[in-house]
This record gives C-alpha cells, sequence and structure tokens, in this order.
C-alpha cells in the first residue's frame, strides 16, 4: 500500500498544493525530468513487506477488516469526471477503487488480482468495479489525462500503464517513454501533447482526487470501497472473495 508522504517535509495541503500548482503546459516538461522527480515525489509504502499477501488455500483466508465506512449514496454521486465503470448497474455489489497510476502496489493489484476479479465477478454480473483518479504525482496525473483521453479504452490504457510502469515511472524521459507507449495506443505527437496540455481535463483530475480526500478519507493507494466499507491496499483475490462472497 503506497501512502502520500504527508507526514515527511511536506504535509498533506503542502503537497496538494505543489503538485495543484503545475499547470497542464508544464505536465510535459515535468514528466521530461521525472527521473529525479518520481523518486522524490514517489508515495512510500506504509509497510516494507511486499504489495499484496501470497496466495492462500480459501480454508486459509481470514476475511480482510475494514477501515472504515463511508455513505454509498455520497460515495457515488457524480464527480468532476464521469465515473469509468466494468460490469452492471444493478450488480449486487459496487467496489470503487482509488489509485494512482505511479503506484507499484496499485499496478502489482491490476496484475495478480484484478484479472481473475473481473473473470469471477464483473463479467459474470455480481460486481460492478470503477475506477477513481488518486495521482500523487505529475507524471501519475499525466498517465491517467491519456488515458481518460483514450475515451473508450480507458481501461485497456490504464492496464497498459500499469503493466509498463517500469518502463515510464522514475526514468530519465518518462514525457518520451510515455509517448511510445501512447503511439501503440493509437496517439499521435499531436493528440499525445493536446491531451497532456489540457487544463480543465487536469483540473478535473485534481478534483476526483481532492473530493476522495477530503469526503472520503483517501490517503494511500490503493483504497477499496465495497458496498460502503473501507478497504487499504492491494488485496489477493482470495482475499476479495472473502469480502464478496458473503454479499452475494
Amino acid at each position: 500500500m503506497n501512502r502520500a508522504p504527508f507526514g515527511k517535509s511536506l504535509s498533506r495541503r503542502n503537497l496538494l498544493t505543489t503538485l495543484a500548482a503545475v499547470p497542464a503546459v508544464a505536465l510535459l516538461a515535468a514528466c521530461s525530468n521525472s527521473g529525479e522527480e518520481a523518486k522524490a515525489a514517489d508515495v512510500k509504502p506504509a509497510n516494507p513487506s511486499t504489495p499484496a499477501k501470497p496466495a492462500a488455500t480459501p480454508a486459509a483466508v481470514q476475511v480482510p477488516e475494514a477501515q472504515g465506512t463511508v455513505d454509498m449514496a455520497e460515495l457515488l454521486k457524480p464527480g468532476a469526471l464521469p465515473d469509468k465503470q466494468l460490469g452492471k448497474d444493478d450488480a449486487k455489489v459496487t467496489i470503487v477503487e482509488y489509485a494512482s497510476m505511479t503506484c507499484p502496489h496499485c499496478a502489482h493489484f491490476n496484475d495478480t488480482t484484478f484479472p481473475e476479479l473481473k473473470k469471477k465477478y464483473i463479467d459474470t454480473g455480481k460486481v460492478r468495479y470503477i475506477l477513481r483518479e488518486f495521482p500523487f504525482d505529475p507524471s501519475a496525473e499525466a498517465g491517467f489525462m491519456l488515458a481518460r483521453c483514450s475515451k473508450d479504452n480507458y481501461f485497456a490504457m490504464v492496464d497498459v500503464l500499469f503493466k509498463q510502469q517500469p518502463s515510464w515511472v522514475g526514468v530519465n524521459n518518462t514525457k518520451e517513454a510515455l509517448l511510445q507507449i501512447s503511439k501503440l495506443a493509437g496517439f499521435t505527437q499531436e493528440s499525445f501533447e493536446s491531451c497532456l496540455t489540457d487544463q480543465k481535463l487536469l483540473d478535473d483530475v485534481r478534483a476526483v482526487q481532492k473530493r476522495g480526500a477530503d469526503e472520503f478519507k483517501v490517503d494511500s493507494t490503493p483504497t477499496f470501497f465495497i458496498n460502503g466499507k473501507t478497504y487499504k491496499g492491494a488485496m489477493s483475490i482470495e482475499e476479495m472473495s472473502a469480502i464478496i462472497d458473503p454479499l452475494l
């Protein structure tokens, strides 16, 4: 689980102010020298252990303990950006995940747990899954903006960026790395730069993050809200099943 470095050199308010000071037109430049920037701005694991627990037999898995509750009606109210979701609106279980594109724990969840979650619960109509943006740094903001600019390919772009995370996060030229990934997804140089200089889109991505922090107390990624209960940290499919199955 990755937490914002609020307790280090910057307070949470100062961190958000610092990020907000980077306008859309500066995102390309900010990404260009992100080799050091990503190391400095990247959120730190709350626990030095591996991102998610190893797979265990169902009998050995305990139901993860919820770390709070939220009002689902409030959680599902429209925000600055329309929600991106998979699954049926009338599914018995709704999962809202707040993630950051540069969070290694979010990438681990995407690569190891999400495929089985989708196959077992989302594709079968049992779970509605919503992903919301919670970027911790300009590189993560850029990644989410590119996903939004992908329109109907939002989840495909998110998946590619998570899978390719080592190739663009913390490298010497994140801008060029993101451009190459984006070209494979159908972007041109022009559409890539147009996306990352869209000030309204950047403001909206930040608004989604701010709402998550202010209204639902999100302070780390990934954070999951499952039918109103809060769970923090990447979970295995066995752990998620232990939470979901009793709700079906």
